[in-house]
């Protein structure tokens, strides 16, 4: 706590929302079938992969991905923050909240009154990994909550740690001493996150993808009690459950909040309070005068009811002074469970150990460091806020983009010998639920890669193990009924798993299509490592050795679809790359020139190795090392390379004249469509990145663009919306009833500006992303970021990790720090 008279500095660039002001059309979901939770969606609170809550603009907790890979939304009133305030002339009490529970329960307390367009009684702001709720208008003290979990660059301990930090800053404006008290009320939800369902069925939904039950078991309290703890200085209640043996199972754990105490405050608690009644037995105390009954009281909960605990700080502040108050919200839930006894640690116990019985240390560490951790995200964030040639909104979707490696059920576990800093993987998004999609994080990896690489290099790791393996499970195709195996031998996987089997091991998750006949995985895969290599300081050999005898397979393998041997993989016909709903027929300009791309990067990492030779002292325990791959001696990768060589040089020529037809690339080379696709030269986008040769000539790279911009974007509805992703040169569809052609692709948009910014066409850029950024922010789509938007107010496929891309244009900008 301090006496500095100010209040919490909050940058001009936030995302603001007036609390608890509804949308007036906010977009919905395209499809039934797909997740919509509706708009009130706010930052989400805990480290990478320690499991995250959200907290809306509405004042309520309401998201809760505690189960990994596991989505749950639904407000829980009894966890909220609720302030009584005495001054000279009144005495009032609020739950901050500006909804009141539906269900008739807490129906003694006051509810904090929302805002309305003609008065505002606060506004949220949110810039990822810090939000803020400041009160107007209600009270007669200026109230601000600072929260924030230890989220910033190159930290890989403290972005793990299940901490939210909640600081208040009280600040008098009036003539007269005010009295507060700030209420924290939490309920005991160890044991509700965990599927009920323990061998879940997998059946196709209506658009083809793979879904299986989950039932939580939210509300199921029996057994958990509450202890209230002083240690010190500090004070609260730590949350446990029962366990069912020695070691925890999933969902159990516990859960602690906690404050500091102090002369100049009084500290009050109650330790076992009815969450589902109408709350009489707290709020009439604090509604009176800011005091709880200072009840501690460990029984258990009964099979019938659930529990809840509260503190409240009670303090004076005199006029024209600032006091801040600290509280602490931290969880140990160290299990997530996958399959039936298919178990990990989660990273966080690596530093607060695998016992399920470490909140409070989480509580003492949060309350020593808190400071020196919003020090180093302000700093962070500092240094590209006070860039003058960027927009605040651009500044703004940057680092709230990033919320989803917290939010996307995303998975981190503890370290083994394999893995020094663990596994990491991010789900594509809720609606498809499998990890790390291998063409979608070709854009969506670059947040990742620029701020956490060593996480990144180990998703390519994990993809260069699955590549040699093989699953000959049957199964049907949704886009046909065709049948098909899950995984050949040295195909690309376009996925890591699933959160219901076993993720890293079990891939190719998803069976809408036939992911063995993608024309693209194999090319991303390879980009991706390279990229990675050299995006990151170009020292890594030992990442490159672990990868090549993959990167020679999947390259291998692709090259089986030159079906007339002219250099380049054809398409099927069949929708066989990213854009999975769209027929691509011949040699086609998105996956030919990600071939050409993959082939120059394999060139260029099979030199290096051969300039950097392997050393078991050096690289010792390594992929390569265990693997001990023929593929990787030097006569090998020299054969490799003249293959790669030859095959490029059959290749280039043919793209060009194949599909140049002076405005643009044709789709392909066999359907006569005269479509203008948004991504047609993403491998040139990535050749130029990596500082390879330029697939095509630098004319025709601008030419294109400007067809692109013109076409895709500013024929397509004016502008409004962003680029589609295919239309004809005058903006008009082929067919009115496409799906993928006719939506607008976050992260493909943001991939093309990055593009627009690397050949100099930087107003253009800045133009579309900023475009793309107003649809996502503007209509009800924060903190739930979709992979598509359409022309008519829809949306598809949220929570989704490609619109990380926007990290790419920020890259491009300052050159990835090459400078």
């Amino acid at each position: 706590m301090s006496n500095r008279d100010n209040r919490p500095a909050i940058p001009s660039y936030t995302w603001t929302r007036p609390l608890g002001l509804g949308w007036d059309q906010p977009y919905t979901v395209r499809y039934a079938s797909n997740l919509d939770d509706g708009p009130w969606h706010g930052m989400p609170l805990g480290g990478f992969g320690a499991g995250c809550i959200g907290r809306s603009p509405r004042g309520d907790f309401n998201l809760w991905h505690l189960d990994g890979g596991e989505h749950l939304f639904q407000s829980l009133p009894a966890c909220q923050f609720s302030v009584y305030e005495e001054s000279a002339h009144r005495r009032q009490a609020y739950a901050l909240a500006t909804a009141p529970p539906d269900d008739g329960t807490l129906s003694a307390w006051q509810w904090y009154p929302e805002s309305t367009p003609a008065q505002s009684t606060g506004t949220y702001h949110a810039l990822y990994p810090r939000s803020w709720f400041v009160y107007e208008g209600v009270f007669d003290s200026q109230l601000t909550c600072e929260q924030f979990s230890p989220i910033w660059p190159g930290k890989y301990q403290e972005c793990s740690y299940p901490i939210a930090v909640f600081e208040w800053t009280a600040h008098n404006p009036t003539d007269e001493p005010i009295t507060l008290s700030i209420l924290l009320t939490w309920q005991n939800t160890v044991g509700w996150f965990t599927n009920a369902i323990k061998s879940p069925q997998i059946k196709v939904r209506d658009d083809g993808s793979p879904v299986y039950d989950y039932r939580s078991r939210w509300g199921e309290s029996q057994g958990n009690f509450n202890r209230y703890i002083e240690d010190f200085h500090r004070v609260g209640y730590v949350m446990g459950g029962p366990m069912a043996g020695d070691e925890p199972q999933e969902g159990e754990g516990e859960w602690a909040i906690a404050t500091v105490t102090s002369p100049v405050v009084e500290i009050f608690h109650h330790g076992r309070w009815n969450p589902v009644g109408d709350g009489s037995d707290l709020w009439e105390g604090f509604a009176r005068d800011g005091s709880l009954d200072d009840c501690a009281d460990e029984r258990p909960a009964r099979s019938d009811e659930r529990i809840g605990v509260a503190i409240a700080v009670r303090f004076t502040v005199r006029p024209g002074k600032t006091r801040k108050i600290p509280f602490i919200l931290a969880w140990d839930l160290p299990i997530t469970e996958f399959s039936p006894d298919i178990c990990y640690y989660r990273r966080y116990t690596d530093f607060f150990g695998r016992h399920g019985r470490g909140s409070w240390s989480m509580v003492r560490t949060a309350l020593k460091h808190y400071e020196m951790w919003r020090e180093n995200i302000v700093a962070w964030q500092e240094a590209i806020g006070d860039r003058p040639d960027l927009s605040p909104a651009f500044k703004m979707a940057l680092f709230n983009e990033l919320y989803l490696l917290a939010d996307g059920g995303t998975l981190w576990t503890a370290q083994d010998e394999q893995n020094p800093r663990g596994q990491f993987a991010v789900l594509e998004c809720i609606d498809y639920r499998w990890y790390e999609s291998l063409d979608v994080r070709l854009y969506g990896s670059f947040g990742l890669l620029m701020l956490w690489p060593e996480l990144e290099k180990s998703i390519l790791l994990a993809f260069a193990r699955a590549i040699p393996t093989a699953d000959e499970t049957p199964r049907k195709i949704g886009y046909n009924q065709a049948d098909a195996v899950r995984k050949i031998a040295d195909a690309t996987p376009h996925d890591l798993g699933a959160p219901n089997e076993h993720p890293w091991v079990k891939s190719n998750y998803t069976s809408y299509q036939d992911c063995n006949l993608w024309k693209d995985l194999a090319c991303d895969f390879v980009l991706q490592v390279y990229r990675d290599f050299q995006l990151t300081g170009a020292g890594d050999f030992e990442f490159l050795w672990d990868c090549w005898p993959s990167v020679v397979r999947a390259l291998r393998y692709l090259k089986q679809f030159d079906r007339d041997g002219d250099g380049i993989p054809e398409n099927s016909g069949a929708p066989d790359q990213t854009f999975d709903d769209w027929r691509l027929r011949g040699i086609s300009a998105y996956c030919g020139g990600l071939w050409l791309a993959a082939l120059e990067a394999a060139i260029a990492i099979g030199e290096l190795l051969l300039k950097h030779p392997y050393d078991r002292g050096i690289f010792s325990g390594t992929i390569y090392e265990e693997r001990r791959s023929p593929l990787s001696e030097p006569d090998e990768i020299e054969a490799a390379i003249a293959t790669y060589r030859e095959w490029l040089g059959q290749a280039r020529p043919l793209y060009r004249e194949t599909l140049w037809n002076g405005e643009y690339y044709r789709l392909d080379s066999e359907s006569g469509s005269d479509v203008v696709m948004a991504d047609q030269l993403c491998g040139q986008f990535y050749a130029r990145l990596l500082g390879l040769d330029d697939l095509v000539p630098v004319e025709s790279i601008r030419t294109t663009l400007e067809t692109i911009y013109r076409s895709c974007f500013l024929n397509f509805h004016d502008g409004q919306f962003g680029a589609a992703n295919g239309v004809r040169p005058d903006g008009s569809a082929v067919n009115p009833q496409d799906t993928h052609p006719l939506e607008v692709w976050t992260g493909i948009n943001f991939g093309l500006a990055a593009f627009l910014l690397q050949m100099g066409m930087k107003e253009e850029a800045f133009r579309l992303s900023e475009t793309v950024i107003g649809q996502i922010y503007e209509n009800g789509l924060q903190f739930r970021t979709p992979e598509a938007i359409t022309a008519v107010g829809t949306f598809r496929a949220s929570h989704y990790l490609r619109a990380m891309a926007i990290w790419a244009i920020y890259g491009v900008l300052t050159d990835f720090d090459r400078r």
